[in-house]
């Protein structure tokens, strides 16, 4: 590998998935898997395929229709999870087992309860075993950036000599300092004999607001692998953001001397994908891809602007893909305008998507007077945001004003062909359409967040309803829009419900008994 390229992990569909409620079904991940092959990273990590039998399927179709990228699976240093990670990855041309193993001494007391010569022993003998169905081996010794450096260097030898070619080193907690990072990775190049045969990788996480600036002090040191997701979701406070260290890298090249694979002008619409097929907003004042991010509201700032734009922009808009005009189609337009703008947002349809999301696009166009691309995007994502649905809404309809008690009307249609309907009164239409829902369904669940938005500008905007709800202690998303609240509001709430039915359909998702590394 040359040794000014840095190899871009994303582990979005595995550690960014572990963000509360960012579950994915697979249609979602295969979407985003997609995304991220075309934005260029050079592994994704699929997922945990010993996790449950959902992680098991998702990691394998990834593995099956996505090639280009290394298509990675994780697993304990054990043989039964280390099969089943070969199983799933075995049809891809560029496969790679990603094994880990706690070291750190609080690691070792509390939860796994060995010494460090078991350690080591199943370290390498897991290694050893996934080496046996390929060559592309990575090892973690989770909470790295908290374990003794002498035993880390024991470790990541005995870990090489093993067979491994990528050593990954996790600030599995987000406790390190930039400058004490840096120093376990100088350490590790100095002193662990074969180093030279392995790619050092690190994976930081965001609890002290840390993870990017430990990569680029990582990099600066000889690490080569970043691990990160799209907009920094994952466990707790997330992860190394991608879009973050990959236009920090491309910016100061004059300074890091170093770039990677990415195509940065499908960043702007990837971190769009993730964030509506997980449910979590971007925040406004987000690095790269915030709507803040290339926004100058100081007078100062706008007059320096106008005369100069390098002097309070270090970076073009243009190159993370934010478009320069998204005003593109109306009732008039055809099939094949649409699905050029569509593919140009950076979605992959297919023509059963695309036939519904174009029956859907002429009624939108009907209500409208223009269409944005944040209309058409939002068109996009509803297609590619589908759960099996055992109910969906047939009509609603809402009493409420001053003087008035708030009450709904909701009528569901359940897959076997039947319709439902009934009245509640709440204290307010949404709440009394909620009420309906979960009357006809059987389905209570507790209501955590509920957040409207408008999707573009104007009087006929389309609105945005964004559900959080709790399930038996599990966090669930729900997600719709249209140009009446109220059933996007509804549809959102009934798309939890949905995900509350498939999982006991199907058994809730299987949870390993040793924590992911994170």
């Amino acid at each position: 590998m040359s040794q000014d390229k840095i190899i871009i992990f994303d582990t979005t569909l595995r550690d960014g998935e572990q963000s509360p409620g960012a579950s994915m079904n697979l249609a979602e991940k295969l979407e985003v898997g997609m995304a991220l092959r075309d934005l260029g990273v050079d592994v994704i990590e699929a997922g945990f395929p010993i996790a449950s039998p959902g992680d098991f399927e998702s990691v394998r179709e990834i593995a099956r229709q996505i090639h280009g990228p290394i298509i990675c699976g994780l697993a304990r240093c054990n043989n039964p999870d280390i099969d089943r990670a070969w199983e799933a990855l075995k049809d891809n041309p560029k496969p790679r087992i990603h094994v880990f193993l706690a070291t750190s001494a609080i690691h070792r007391e509390f939860k796994l309860r060995m010494a460090k010569e078991e350690i080591v022993r199943r370290a390498v003998d897991g290694i050893k075993r996934a080496k046996s169905y390929l060559n592309d081996v990575e090892f973690s010794p989770e909470d790295a950036a908290r374990t003794e450096l002498d035993f880390l260097t024991e470790v990541v030898e005995k870990a090489i000599e093993a067979g491994a070619t990528t050593i990954n080193i996790p600030d599995t907690v987000g406790y390190a300092m930039p400058e004490q990072y840096a120093k376990v990775i100088a350490h590790l190049k100095k002193n662990v004999r074969g180093i030279e045969k392995a790619i050092l990788s690190v994976h930081c996480h965001d609890d002290l607001g840390l993870a990017v600036a430990n990569s680029l002090a990582a990099v600066l040191e000889g690490a080569r692998q970043i691990e990160c997701t799209i907009n920094g979701i994952g466990e707790r406070a997330g992860n190394c953001a991608l879009e973050e260290v990959v236009m920090a890298i491309k910016t100061r090249q004059d300074y890091f001397k170093l770039e990677t694979n990415i195509n940065t002008k499908k960043i702007f619409s990837t971190s769009k994908l993730v964030s509506h097929v997980t449910g979590i907003q971007v925040q406004r004042n987000k690095a790269i891809v915030g709507q803040n991010a290339f926004a100058h509201e100081a007078g100062i700032h706008q007059d320096g602007m106008l005369k100069e734009r390098s002097t309070y922009e270090i970076m073009n808009p243009v190159d993370i893909g934010l478009a320069q005009t998204d005003l593109v189609l109306g009732k008039h337009s055809g099939r094949h305008a649409l699905k050029q703008r569509v593919q140009e947002l950076g979605y992959h349809l297919d023509e059963a998507q695309f036939q519904r999301l174009f029956e859907d696009f002429k009624i939108l166009a009907d209500r409208k007077k223009v269409i944005y691309d944040a209309d058409i995007e939002a068109l996009a994502e509803a297609k590619i945001h589908t759960d099996p649905t055992i109910w969906t809404l047939e009509a609603v309809t809402c009493n409420a004003g001053t003087g008035t008690i708030p009450s709904a009307v909701v009528a569901l249609w359940h897959k076997d062909g039947h319709i439902v309907r009934d009245a509640c009164i709440g204290d307010g239409p949404v709440d009394a359409v909620f009420k309906v829902i979960s009357k006809l369904t059987g389905v209570n669940v507790t209501l955590k967040d509920y957040r409207l938005r408008n999707v573009t500008v104007g009087e006929d905007a389309q609105g945005e309803a964004q559900i959080e709800a709790l399930f038996e202690g599990k966090v669930l998303n729900g997600r719709a829009v249209s140009t009446d609240v109220i059933e996007a509001s509804a549809v959102a709430f009934l798309q939890v419900i949905n995900r509350v039915l498939m999982r006991q359909a199907h058994g809730d998702r299987i949870k390993p008994t040793e924590n992911l590394p994170q």
